[in-house]
């Protein structure tokens, strides 16, 4: 099968790998949608400890169940049927599992990240990651699945209450569903912060009160804070510029994907003297179905979303698309 394949950090090539087969938990999904996002750079980038190389990535994914492992079937999924996919695997034994919160697994891994994802033809899965998909719902849809997940979870995470104020940096795919969660969660005002007037517009459509170009002009406005503040740009700047932002006994939510080596600086009296929270929010913690629930519902406007696809042979200029910061969430369509 053909398959976009990092053999190295800063190395991509669209190559013929062999087709994949399944163990007997496992399913053979033919992938219909893969999307593209900042764990992807980072992994091309050499900068995530996870990775292993060479790697096909993709973990954002949904396709079609072509064949099943003779321990498969255990879900109700047959061959046919239309799935989307966490990528997240964990162990099951360790502590971190046993307790409940398997996305911090001693053992983590992901598909598309320490085992071969679905930037390809073809992706093994274990049939228990595999969510049934209604067959009205398509493709491009439903590998968008898995980033709504993750901004469920971190909604689940910063707990706000109705009423809260939000200040969300970064209006790339995950801020404006952020937004879109928060809107509809009942909070009083949202504010949103980018650099891409667009993107700006796009949060106002999607229900931002406003809209600013750096956190400072946010804070003149809202002298006091705000209840909520999450960042999701990983940017170490950002994000300590966004802590003097919180009000308060207000929350500080780390969303974006900071380099490994990353570090910054916060005043521990101010956490202390003004009972500021600092919590993170990682992958997806029972949340795939509740976004599969959400995108159904209509409460994600998912077309305002998504940019123009790609095929599989234009991966490398789709990477360097999303690494500019240009269209927003980015996917390859694989031929059905």
């Amino acid at each position: 099968m053909h398959a976009a394949i990092f053999d190295a950090p800063g190395k991509v090539r669209i190559g013929v790998i062999p087709d994949p087969t399944p163990a007997p938990d496992e399913l053979i999904v033919r992938v219909g949608a893969c999307g593209i996002c900042g764990t992807d750079l980072h992994i091309f980038a050499g900068d995530n400890p996870l990775a292993r190389y060479s790697v096909v990535p993709g973990h954002e994914f949904a396709g079609e169940v072509v064949a099943m492992g003779t321990q498969a079937g255990q879900t109700g999924i047959t061959i046919g049927c239309k799935v989307a996919v966490d990528p997240n695997l964990n162990c099951g034994y360790c502590e971190q599992c046993r307790a409940g919160r398997q996305n911090l697994c001693l053992n983590y891994g992901a598909i598309g990240v320490s085992v071969n994802g679905a930037m390809a033809q073809y992706v093994a899965v274990p049939e228990k990651k595999a969510y049934l998909l209604p067959e009205s719902m398509s493709f491009p849809d439903a590998a968008l699945i898995e980033p709504v997940s993750c901004a469920v979870h971190g909604m689940h995470s910063i707990n706000p209450k109705s009423g809260d104020t939000f200040l969300i940096a970064g209006a790339g795919t995950m801020g404006l569903m952020l937004l879109q969660l928060a809107v509809r969660g009942g909070a009083s005002r949202v504010s949103v912060i980018d650099l891409n007037a667009r993107r700006l517009d796009l949060a106002e459509q999607l229900g931002a009160r406003r809209t600013y170009a750096d956190i400072e002009s946010a804070m003149a406005d809202e002298p006091h804070g705000f209840n909520c503040v999450i960042d999701t740009t990983g940017v170490a700047a950002v994000i300590e510029q966004a802590f003097w932002a919180v009000k308060r006994g207000g929350k500080l939510m780390v969303f974006g994907v900071a380099p490994h080596e990353a570090r910054i600086s916060l005043s521990p009296f101010r956490i202390y003297n003004e009972e500021i929270n600092i919590v993170g929010s990682m992958a997806v913690q029972n949340s795939f179905q509740g976004a599969l629930d959400l995108i159904q519902g209509g409460v994600i406007s998912m077309q305002t979303l998504l940019s123009t696809p790609y095929s599989l042979e234009e991966y490398a200029q789709a990477l360097e698309r999303v690494r500019r910061g240009e269209g927003l969430k980015t996917q390859v369509l694989m031929p059905f």
